[in-house]
């Protein structure tokens, strides 16, 4: 069960940072297991399971991410990673193109939320032409997310919408490449208890009616199509 996090997980993380390289990480290599990786496989552990006993029928499975970087994507920076998140998603060939819940923790802050990491353009195509056919649905979820103030809508944007909106509510939706629903803060004291797991819990049952309506976009009709 998840106990919280601790300072040793913070020092790591700026550990991390500043010594990036293969001798540094094999010296501290234990207390990346036992105060960072471990505790994340814990709290995935238990909002996976909160998150299936929500949607039981969706084949929903849980993950927690490698600190090593895929060395063909180093780009100059170092073979490890800072921060380390979770996520519960549907399987997927594609994972960036799928919407997931995730959690990230780094040495500066945390966040979490549910979305895309890289919507493809036929998905967000999709997405405009279910809210052109029935806008009602996106007009509920869209108040909803205005009336409260934990998570925001956040994402690349089109210089110009790609269509019209049916509604001023709605034109953020058609500005978007991807987006997220998210939350995002410094380091708080909750991460260093069983407080987070609750937070977590609880903005994650409010974004469940969101993800059940993405999910399913895959499955719609290619508006391309005559």
């Amino acid at each position: 069960m998840f106990q919280g996090f601790d300072d040793t997980t913070v020092d790591f993380m700026w550990g991390i940072r500043f010594n990036n390289e293969k001798p540094w990480f094999e010296a501290h290599k234990q207390e990346y297991l036992d105060h960072f990786y471990t505790p994340m496989r814990e709290l995935g552990d238990e909002v996976y399971d909160h998150i299936v006993g929500q949607l039981p029928d969706c084949g929903l499975i849980g993950k927690v991410s490698r600190i090593y970087r895929d060395a063909r994507r180093l780009f100059g920076r170092g073979p490890y990673k800072d921060h380390l998140w979770l996520s519960v998603e549907q399987p997927h060939e594609q994972w960036t193109a799928a919407p997931c819940f995730w959690f990230e923790l780094g040495p500066e802050n945390w966040s979490y939320g549910m979305g895309y990491y890289m919507a493809r353009p036929l998905t967000m195509a999709k997405l405009r032409a279910r809210i052109d056919r029935d806008p009602a649905p996106m007009e509920k979820l869209t108040r909803k997310l205005e009336r409260q103030t934990e998570f925001v809508l956040d994402g690349q944007e089109y210089k110009r919408p790609r269509s019209a909106a049916p509604s001023q509510l709605l034109e953020p939706w058609y500005l978007k490449k991807n987006f997220s629903i998210g939350h995002e803060e410094p380091l708080t004291e909750e991460l260093f208890s069983r407080a987070i797991v609750d937070r977590l819990l609880t903005g994650f049952d409010f974004l469940i009616p969101y993800y059940q309506y993405f999910v399913t976009l895959e499955g719609d009709p290619d508006p391309r199509d005559p």
